[in-house]
Formats: C-alpha cells, sequence, structure tokens
C-alpha cells in the first residue's frame, strides 16, 4: 500500500503544477470568500513585516535582492579590540579574512592565518613544480548565482585589469566567451557517445527524481543513493551527465543527491552541455586565490605559513562554549596561544585535499610516493571530542575505499596529440577561449575516465604552444582498457597511456606519445568525495555550533542551510555567515538562490528531465488520468494557462 501511494504522490507531482493551479484557484476563491484574518495570539502569524530582519540564533539574518547586497554595514561595536586567528589559508579561510577587513572593518594586522603548508589556496591549486610539471588536482566550475562569492569577488581587485575587480574580469571573460561543450561523452576510442542533450529516463526514473525532490531531509539521514534509485535511473544518460560532472558515486548520500538536485534545479538544461557553466582565465589558485591573497596582505593581514594547528580547547560551562587556547606547531616545534573572548578563531574542519599523494611520469602515487598533510582531519577529531555539536568526522574520514579518486595534470610537449583532441572538441585549444567546455567522459571507461581541457595557458607563464589537460578517474581500483592496471598503481606515463587509448591515438602510437609527447603528475587524494558520505542531523557542525561565543567552522564540512558542498560557494557562504555572526555584522547574508520555490523552473526542468515531453503527456494511474482533462479545463482562460504554454507543458490539443 505505501508503495503505491508513493508511485501516486510521485505521478501528482508529475504533472508540473497543473493539478497544484487548480488547487491554488479554488483556494484563491475561497479567501475571497473568507472574513479578515487577524494576528494569532501565539506569534505564528503576523500581518506586518516588523522584525523580519531580526537575527536568528547565529547572530545572522539571510536576505534577497539588491538592496542588502550593496549596502556596507556599519563598523560593529568593539571590533578594534579583536584578534581573529584563522585555521588554514584555504578559499573560506581567506574569504573570512576578507569579509572581516571589508565588513567587519577590523584592523588587517588583528587577523592572523596560520597554515600548515608553505603556500595559500588550499584544495585551490595550481601550481608548476620544476621537478615534474604542471600540477592542477582539481577544477572550479561556477554559475551565476553563487551569492556570495560574487558578493566577495565584486571588493577583490584584478591583478590583470586596473580599476577592474576580480567579478568585474570573470563577467566579462564569461560574456565575450561563454562557455559550452561540443562533445560531453565519447565511445569506442574518441567517437562521439551522440548523448545529443538527452537524459534517456524513463517515466520510472523521472517518477524516482520526482519522488527524491520531495522527499523531506530527515527521511534521507544515512541513506544512500542506491537506498532511492535503481537500473531506471543508473542506466539513463541522466546519470551519467551527473555522476561525472558532481563525482558522485551509487553509495554517496542520498540527501546530498537532493539538496544538489534543489540547488541547481534552474541548470537542468544546462547539464549535457555545460551552457550552465562559467570558468576562471587561469587556474583557481591564481585566478581566484592570489587576488585574495594580494588584497590581504595590503591590508595588513598576518600570514603565519609553516604553523600546524593540532587542538583549539575550549572552556564549556551552562551552554557557553569559549575557545580558550589554540594548540599548535610551529616549524616542527610546540606552541601554544591563549585566547579570551575578544579572540575570534575560525576552522576549516576536514578536508578533501588532506593527505594527497603525488607521482609523476614515473611513479605511482603510492609506496615512497610524497604525502602532503595538514592535519585537518586530527585537529576536527580533537575539537570533537570536547563536545557533541562540534560533529561527529569520523563520518566522512573512516572509510577512504569510498572516499577517493585520483586526478592527473597531463601536459603536451609537441603536436603530436592536439589533432586527437581537436577531433573531438571541434576546437583549437591553444586559442585562449573555451577548448571543452567540460569534461569529456569517456563513457566506456573501465575506471571511468574525464577529462578536459579548459582555457590556455591555464597558468600565466605556461608555454603558449603547450596544453595542459586535467584528467580524473571514478574508479581507481579496476584495471583499465588500455593499461592492464588499476588506476591506483599507474605512473604519469601509464595514466597517459589510458587516457591517449580512449581519445583515439592508434595502438602502435601510444607508448611513444606517452613517453616523449606528453608529461603527467598523478595525484590520489583520499578524502575527495569525503563530504558525499551519508550523513544525518550533526554530524556536520553548524557554522556557529550552539552556546559558541568566539568560535566558528568554516568550508565544506560545516552545516549551512540549503546550499551545497563541493562549491566555491559553500566555502564563501559559510565565511559570511561565520564573520558576520560572531563579529556582529549588521547585513544580511544572501539567501541561497530560490530556484526550488520558482514555479518557471520546476516547470522548465520536468520538461527538460523528460526529453522534451511535457509530464501532462504522462500515463497516469486510472484516478488521475480521469481528473486531468477536467483540470486543465478549470484553467482554461487564465493567467496559469498562459504560464503552462509558456513553459511548455500546456500544448495544442490538450485542453
Amino acid at each position: 500500500m505505501a508503495k503505491n501511494l508513493g508511485k501516486l504522490t510521485a505521478a501528482a507531482a508529475g504533472l508540473a503544477g497543473a493539478g497544484a493551479a487548480v488547487v491554488l484557484a479554488k483556494k484563491a476563491a475561497q479567501a475571497r470568500k473568507a472574513p479578515e484574518v487577524h494576528e494569532q495570539e501565539n506569534g505564528g502569524y503576523r500581518n506586518t513585516e516588523l522584525g523580519r530582519h531580526g537575527k536568528n540564533k547565529k547572530g545572522i539574518y539571510y536576505s534577497s535582492g539588491n538592496y542588502e547586497a550593496f549596502a556596507r554595514p556599519e563598523k560593529p561595536e568593539g571590533v578594534e579590540e579583536k584578534n581573529a586567528y584563522i585555521v588554514g589559508s584555504g578559499l573560506a579561510s581567506l574569504a573570512a579574512a576578507c569579509f572581516l577587513v571589508r565588513d567587519g572593518q577590523m584592523p588587517g594586522s588583528h587577523i592572523h592565518i596560520l597554515e600548515a603548508m608553505d603556500i595559500a589556496g588550499g584544495a585551490c591549486d595550481g601550481i608548476f613544480d620544476p621537478s615534474r610539471g604542471y600540477i592542477m588536482r582539481g577544477g572550479r566550475e561556477m554559475e551565476n548565482h553563487f551569492e556570495c562569492l560574487w558578493d566577495l569577488f565584486r571588493s577583490i581587485p584584478s591583478l590583470e585589469k586596473p580599476g577592474a575587480s576580480v567579478l568585474d574580469e570573470f563577467y566579462w571573460l564569461n560574456k565575450h566567451d561563454p562557455n559550452y561543450s561540443l562533445c560531453r561523452a565519447t565511445v569506442n576510442r574518441g567517437q562521439d557517445a551522440h548523448t545529443d542533450g538527452k537524459f534517456n529516463l524513463s517515466q520510472k526514473g523521472c517518477m524516482e527524481i520526482v519522488k527524491l525532490f520531495m522527499t523531506p531531509d530527515e527521511d534521507l539521514y544515512d541513506k544512500t543513493i542506491e537506498d532511492v534509485f535503481d537500473s531506471e535511473v543508473f542506466d539513463s544518460t541522466f546519470w551519467l551527465y551527473w555522476r561525472t560532472m558532481f563525482a558522485f558515486e551509487n553509495w554517496h548520500s542520498a540527501l546530498e543527491m537532493k539538496l544538489y538536485f534543489q540547488r541547481f534545479i534552474h541548470h537542468i538544461a544546462g547539464l549535457p552541455d555545460f551552457s550552465a557553466l562559467k570558468f576562471t582565465r587561469y587556474n583557481q589558485y591564481e585566478s581566484l586565490i592570489l587576488p585574495m591573497q594580494k588584497y590581504l596582505e595590503a591590508a595588513g593581514v598576518d600570514f603565519q605559513f609553516g604553523t600546524e594547528v593540532t587542538n583549539v580547547l575550549f572552556d564549556i560551562k551552562g551552554g557557553r562554549k569559549v575557545a580558550t587556547a589554540i594548540e599548535c606547531r610551529v616549524k616542527g616545534a610546540e606552541k601554544g596561544m591563549l585566547l579570551t573572548e575578544n579572540d575570534l578563531v575560525f576552522v576549516t574542519n576536514g578536508s578533501c585535499t588532506e593527505g594527497t599523494i603525488y607521482g609523476d611520469q614515473d611513479h605511482a602515487p603510492n609506496g615512497d610516493a610524497e604525502v602532503r598533510t595538514s592535519g585537518c582531519w586530527s585537529l576536527w577529531k580533537n575539537i570533537a571530542k570536547q563536545d557533541p555539536s562540534f560533529g561527529r568526522p569520523e563520518k566522512f574520514c573512516s572509510d577512504v575505499s569510498r572516499t577517493n579518486w585520483e586526478s592527473a595534470t597531463i601536459t603536451t610537449l609537441d603536436d603530436r596529440i592536439i589533432p586527437y583532441l581537436t577531433n573531438i572538441c571541434k576546437r583549437d585549444p591553444r586559442t585562449g577561449k573555451v577548448v571543452t567546455g567540460g569534461i569529456v567522459s569517456c563513457q566506456d571507461s573501465k575506471w571511468l575516465l574525464s577529462w578536459t581541457i579548459n582555457r590556455q595557458g591555464q597558468f600565466k607563464a605556461q608555454d603558449p604552444e603547450k596544453v595542459c589537460i586535467w584528467v580524473y578517474g571514478l574508479f581507481t581500483d579496476v584495471p583499465g582498457d588500455y593499461v592492464k592496471k588499476p588506476m591506483k598503481e599507474c605512473t604519469g606515463r601509464e595514466i597517459t597511456e589510458e587516457w591517449l587509448y580512449h581519445i583515439g591515438v592508434p595502438v602502435e602510437q601510444i607508448p611513444e606519445l606517452a613517453e616523449h609527447s606528453a608529461v603527467c603528475v598523478p595525484t590520489m587524494m583520499p578524502y575527495i568525495t569525503a563530504f558525499f558520505m551519508p550523513r544525518a542531523k550533526g554530524d556536520r557542525p553548524d557554522v556557529i555550533p550552539d552556546g559558541c561565543v568566539n568560535f566558528a567552522f568554516l568550508g565544506q564540512f560545516a552545516e549551512t542551510p540549503r546550499d551545497t558542498v563541493f562549491t566555491t560557494e559553500y566555502s564563501v557562504r559559510t565565511a559570511m555567515e561565520a564573520v558576520y555572526g560572531l563579529l556582529g555584522v549588521d547585513r544580511g547574508v544572501p539567501e541561497v538562490w530560490g530556484s526550488v520555490y520558482d514555479i518557471r523552473d520546476l516547470l522548465d526542468s520536468s520538461v527538460c528531465l523528460m526529453d522534451g515531453k511535457s509530464p501532462l503527456e504522462m500515463e497516469l494511474p486510472g484516478p488521475l488520468n480521469l481528473v486531468k482533462k477536467p483540470a486543465l479545463k478549470f484553467i482554461k482562460g487564465t493567467v496559469i494557462e498562459k504560464l503552462l504554454r509558456d513553459h511548455n507543458i500546456l500544448r495544442d490539443g490538450m485542453l
């Protein structure tokens, strides 16, 4: 019975607004006849906007529109007497420092960034290693509605264009050179798979997605994607797009899958060709991190590299949690920093790139390979031992077999590989403009190999004749198609061979080209999808845990409503919430873009998921089919009919 009820519920949702429109119309008619409603005594309803922007218990409020977006807040009281200690120098940490300077108006010399490595940026990297070559562990896909990210970068000066901001240069770049892909996937060694923008979802598969979309968060705690989907979704082109673009595995969190779907519902049409995405001109380190670092250095912010924070100690009494000391190692020597309530502490808990293992052209990223660690997971574990509100790190970092994948940076050394790239992406990769437009997934690869070429050069100092290709494999523990070894056991040369095989290089030429026409640096990341592990409420701590007076978490493993991890926006959003809450900045945090509540986006996405069909063309269970026609006649001649026609739900002959 429950199963049948679920099907009926999902099917009803498939009407995508038609039935709901009837209900709303009836309620509107009833409301016209109803007596005036007065404010309830319990305060559940207020016929006023008074108090609408009152701060929540975290010390923040959410806003929308451009009134708050353009506002400059007043200086928080007593800010000159405060100091801030920020653990880590990734995107979230640097964003927190920027918000302290810009909106908190804290003196830069009062802001201390404690970083275990010798360089800022965290997971947002991009370097040239003279002994290995160019290295990019990952890339960053961005879109219009990263509200907090763009709020930040409108204030960060461009390093290349005098008088412009980073947002200005990004905006102009993507206007002049819009992103889209001409080949989303290949099969049979470099042949276009002709996914042709189709999702190839059955009606049952669509209903499974609709049902997940409508499921309350709490019903998805600790559930996996394979708990809610079956082969109807997993065998579709939709799942190929989704899993390769976002790096989801079947055993990852169903809740995170749902949140992603709701967060980016306005971009369903852009999934097949990546027209939803925007990219920076250079690698993320040079395009995003360096401008922030220069801005902070100019403000006098104190960067302390070689400083590994191992614990933050708390005094917890009567529900108040006060950070009282920071324990750290400075260039190997133990050190402690005593804190007062005027000292604000911001910690990036966890890291997707922690413990990265670096290989090179002749060595796999295992065995004696270099491992770079900053102790992020150990730090979070030490903090979490002190109070349950600090989260449960073990939920995310205890099973590297389910959280790892491997990436590699391949750099061409001559022209011999270029024709195979041009044949697939239909563009010359050396023009400085969009090349692949996003990843190209090798649909029949045992490693589920995907690769991308962003605008070249990806590095400002890069030889204009060389091309940097970023490659990643979702399955690292199965033998390849050409190289009969798991990806995690392969040298850079062997990974290049496997990639050359899948882009169509003749088999007899593969060893020669991998040896002399390219150099490859592989990186194994044990925790790269740790934030997708199934979870429940409380596993990720709140940005400002309940009762915290001078402490906040930042980044991908802190909890903030409705947004999705593995994005630049999430890092910056948590930073804004942390700074505004602890420092008392009286300015709204931009709410997560509300497309999930926009009937237009819901209607458009339903048509896209069904590859152009209207949900009204679906065959519904008997009782629902009987009410479909009368329901449609009820809206004839109304604005609801126009809405459904404008969004391709209602078509000629349906009324």
